[in-house]
């Protein structure tokens, strides 16, 4: 096992022969959300709150992965499902911010409407008031997660990375989370309902 450090100076380390980095995995267990939460609405209306080049659109998109392939390329903020002829679905997204991003493969391991978040000991260490919800909060439109997640496994083992809703729209396009792959809770509901478990997600730093 390969030990890094990141800029928190929390240990990652190599999940895989096949190169899944995992960053801070420690501190993103069941995490995946901002320092903060908020209680916007649930849902990410169109309303000015996330670019226009970050609404979802179909694009054309030169890849070698198969159709059905989710990529995600979190330097430029998008999530790609790949389609015949050369086309894409494309997806503005957030991502990790420093010390909490990856990149690596991994494949659709699980899926949850309205998925439960528990923030892990390292994430109430550093926020007390989220004590309350050790035991886990439950889904609805006050949880980070929004309204839908997919979790990803690399060799049959949960990576603890997630592509998920969010309660913060505004944060779609910025590099704030704790290492997960954040979308509009209109596009994560899109995406679960055309992705099977299996489906190989590709994660492109």
């Amino acid at each position: 096992m390969t030990f890094q450090t990141d800029t928190d100076g929390e240990n990652s380390f190599l999940l895989s022969r096949r190169g899944f980095v995992v960053g801070g995995l420690s501190v993103a267990l069941a995490g995946c959300s901002a320092e903060t939460m908020d209680g916007l609405s649930a849902y990410a209306p169109i309303d000015g709150s996330v670019a226009p080049q970050y609404r979802r659109r179909r694009v054309s998109y030169a890849t070698k992965e198969k159709p059905g392939t989710i990529i995600v390329d979190t330097s430029e903020r998008y999530l790609y499902v790949v389609e015949e002829n050369g086309k894409a679905t494309r997806y503005g997204v957030g991502v990790g911010r420093a010390g909490f991003s990856w990149s690596g493969r991994a494949r659709v391991g699980r899926k949850a409407e309205w998925p439960t978040w528990t923030p892990p000991p390292q994430m109430i260490r550093r926020q007390p008031e989220l004590k309350k919800y050790a035991s886990g909060m439950p889904g609805g439109k006050d949880n980070p997660l929004g309204a839908r997640a997919l979790y990803l496994y690399d060799g049959g083992r949960d990576t603890m990375y997630r592509l998920h809703g969010t309660n913060q729209p505004w944060s779609i396009g910025r590099a704030m989370s704790s290492g997960c792959i954040r979308m509009m809770n209109a596009d994560v509901v899109h995406l679960y309902d055309r992705t099977p478990i299996g489906t190989r997600v590709v994660v492109k730093a």
